[in-house]
């Protein structure tokens, strides 16, 4: 998995790092019982102090992204807690669909949109990325 980060984008870089984390996640690139690169590995592979990385590693385990293992890791553990997940799914989505209201698209527009997201990650396989 290619890690990109915008060190130009106001969106912090550990958060940036959790996203591409859980994106490799959905469109399968990660799987469970997958390791994550070392803290310090990982913050020099991509030039950001290995606090950044371990911020959001621990944001990954606190969300029930990953499991710390003192052996491998950071590990993916997929949240087997679906009813929590979609909750918080919901919460997160109410602002950016309120955003995408205001900014005038309708229901069937973000349909579409939601569904292109969905079908790009069920057609990307492992190595494309």
């Amino acid at each position: 998995m290619i890690i990109e980060i915008n060190f130009q984008s106001d969106e912090a870089i550990y958060m940036q790092l959790r996203n591409q984390i859980i994106m490799g996640i959905a469109s399968s690139i990660l799987h469970e019982g997958d390791s994550l690169p070392p803290v310090r590995t990982l913050a020099s592979q991509i030039g950001i102090n290995m606090h950044t990385v371990n911020k959001a590693y621990s944001l990954l385990k606190d969300e029930g992204f990953v499991n710390m293992d003192r052996r491998r890791g950071a590990v993916i553990a997929v949240n087997a807690d679906k009813a929590r997940a979609m909750e918080e799914t919901r919460e997160h989505m109410r602002p950016l669909l309120a955003q995408a209201v205001c900014s005038g698209l309708n229901a069937d527009e973000i349909h579409d949109m939601v569904d292109d997201i969905l079908a790009g990650w069920e057609e990307t396989t492992p190595g494309e990325q």
